[in-house]
């Protein structure tokens, strides 16, 4: 029953807390960290609202400390999935009935517990458990997760106050329902974010969910969901699960019910993701959505008018900030010949000047790279330039797994513009620069837009209004975030959409009310007060 109309107005984002010297957060973060590093936690499964333990536990180490278990996580398997599905749809007829008010004060309250109870709870988990430092926590797992929240309420209102016109005799109006079925949401390690908002935007539509994080941000995202339950999120409406990607796959795109799958992750996992769904097409009762955010090789170009100091701020935050591990990372940067000299020089000295090590010791810039995969494959780049003779190290270059996975920053100067380093993504430490030539730009453009086959962030950093301009229009289809004098990276929610598109994904971006309509299905509904009572016309009628 609705007895009122309820506003949810603009929110102010969430401040971001500094953690300097003598600060009260500072304190209070470094006293849970080492709270949750004494603690070694079993980690269940949350299916229909009840943990689920297998028995097959699987250790959580940080990693720039592979020695220390944070806990452990239970595996699931295909009945898993299973249940998590059956949960969903259980739940889902309840969930879609209960009032907009009463389903948005449930992630209002998760937002506002967020902001207080559990900040350095969910900051401290992201640290330890993904290896960020306590700046970059506190942006991701507090402040942009507490936006999604408070956000989408407010998006989610203000769509669901979108009404058609109606004629004289009659009223029209439309209905945003959830769904028909169950929503994956598949989600990645490098932002605790991302894991918290794929789940709870399609929920908050109405819609129930399993959730699927990876393996190595479990340990923030388990905190996430009992903060969700804390809040009085009904039983099934997320079942958080841990279960390989190829089973959630086999039991989630056979069912008749899939509905959508909102992801984050890997351009080949969403290919193969998308090609699936397609084959499975006439399985399902409608057609499901696709929304995905993928990969990126988000460049900088830097135009002859730039200021030094700026270019070499954005490169170093952009390129190096979370070990390079966000898919908005500046990752190529194309310099001018009239700047370059000094923007190597400047830059190597900046990225020398950067501290590595665990993230307790909050003087450290960088930390270590997520795990032995990512490192393995980000040494394979670094030792394939120390060996070519079209590439350069500039500085860094150097890696170790002793301890934990460090890669240092790695700058590498190339000779082609195609060098493998400037078209694949790395997802690590590591930028790589071309020098061309200053009077060459608009044609350095081209080849800006014609190197990757990404179009995730960009940036162009200039003091010259029509280079500003040229390069916005030449580049408008080379990334979805595009940044005018900024490093490419640290999009905040209600400010700049996020996502991309070309194999950077759908473009659906998250953070505004885009996002919210792919969850939501809309009915219209056309009431005559005063129908006709006979079929024919007046034209029918002879003079």
């Amino acid at each position: 029953m609705s007895i009122g109309t309820f506003h949810y107005p603009q929110p102010a984002n969430e401040p971001v807390l500094n953690y300097a010297p003598g600060s009260a957060e500072r304190a209070g973060l470094k006293k849970i960290l080492a709270a949750l590093k004494k603690q070694v936690i079993d980690i269940p499964m949350y299916i229909g609202g009840k943990a689920v333990r297998t028995g097959k536990k699987v250790a959580i180490h940080p990693p720039h400390e592979r020695a220390h278990v944070l806990g452990h996580f239970h595996a699931g398997n295909k009945k898993h999935a299973i249940d998590a599905v059956n949960a969903a749809l259980k739940a889902k007829d309840a969930w879609a009935a209960m009032s907009w008010e009463n389903r948005a004060h449930i992630f209002l309250k998760a937002a506002d517990l967020l902001a207080t109870k559990y900040r350095y709870h969910i900051n401290g988990t992201t640290m330890l458990g993904q290896s960020k430092n306590a700046f970059q926590a506190e942006i991701d797992a507090a402040c942009e997760l507490i936006d999604f929240l408070r956000f989408n309420v407010h998006f989610l209102s203000e769509i669901y106050k979108q009404q058609p016109a109606s004629a004289p005799g009659m009223h029209n109006r439309l209905e945003w329902r959830p769904l028909e079925g169950f929503v994956l949401a598949v989600t990645p390690f490098n932002f605790t974010a991302i894991g918290g908002n794929l789940p709870t935007s399609a929920a908050m539509c109405g819609n129930t969910v399993v959730w699927k994080p990876a393996n190595t941000q479990i340990y923030s995202a388990q905190m996430f969901m009992r903060i969700l339950k804390e809040a009085g999120l009904p039983d099934g409406v997320i079942n958080l699960i841990y279960v390989d990607g190829p089973t959630i796959g086999e039991v989630c795109f056979s069912h008749p019910d899939f509905a959508g799958v909102h992801f984050t992750g890997s351009t080949g996992v969403f290919n193969n993701m998308w090609k699936v769904i397609g084959e499975n097409i006439p399985k399902y009762k409608s057609y499901p959505r696709i929304v995905g955010e993928t990969g990126g090789k988000d460049f900088v170009m830097v135009h002859k008018s730039a200021d030094v100091d700026t270019v070499v701020t954005a490169l170093a935050r952009g390129a190096f900030e979370f070990q390079g591990q966000k898919c908005s990372a500046a990752s190529r940067a194309y310099l001018p010949s009239n700047l370059a000299p000094a923007i190597k020089t400047k830059l190597v000295a900046a990225v020398q000047s950067m501290k590595m090590g665990t993230v307790e010791d909050f003087s450290n810039f960088v930390n270590a790279v997520i795990d032995e995969k990512s490192f393995n494959n980000i040494a394979k780049y670094i030792d394939r330039a120390k060996k070519d003779t079209k590439a350069k190290i500039l500085v860094g270059g150097n890696y170790s797994k002793k301890d934990g996975y460090f890669v240092e920053p790695t700058v590498i100067e190339v000779s082609d513009p195609k060098y493998v380093t400037m078209c694949e993504e790395i997802f690590g430490p590591v930028l790589t620069i071309y020098t061309y030539k200053a009077e060459a730009f608009e044609k350095t453009l081209d080849l800006v837009n014609s190197t990757s086959k990404y179009a995730l962030t960009g940036a162009i950093i200039s003091q010259d209004r029509a280079a500003v301009e040229l390069a916005t229009n030449k580049l408008r289809h080379a990334a979805g975030n595009f940044y005018i004098n900024d490093k490419p990276t640290g999009a905040v929610v209600g400010q700049q959409p996020f996502g991309g598109a070309r194999a950077s994904g759908t473009n659906d971006k998250a953070g505004s009310l885009i996002n919210l309509y792919r969850w939501l299905s809309a009915r219209t509904i056309k009431e005559t007060f005063n129908p006709p009572v006979d079929y024919k016309y007046p034209f029918l009628n002879e003079a």
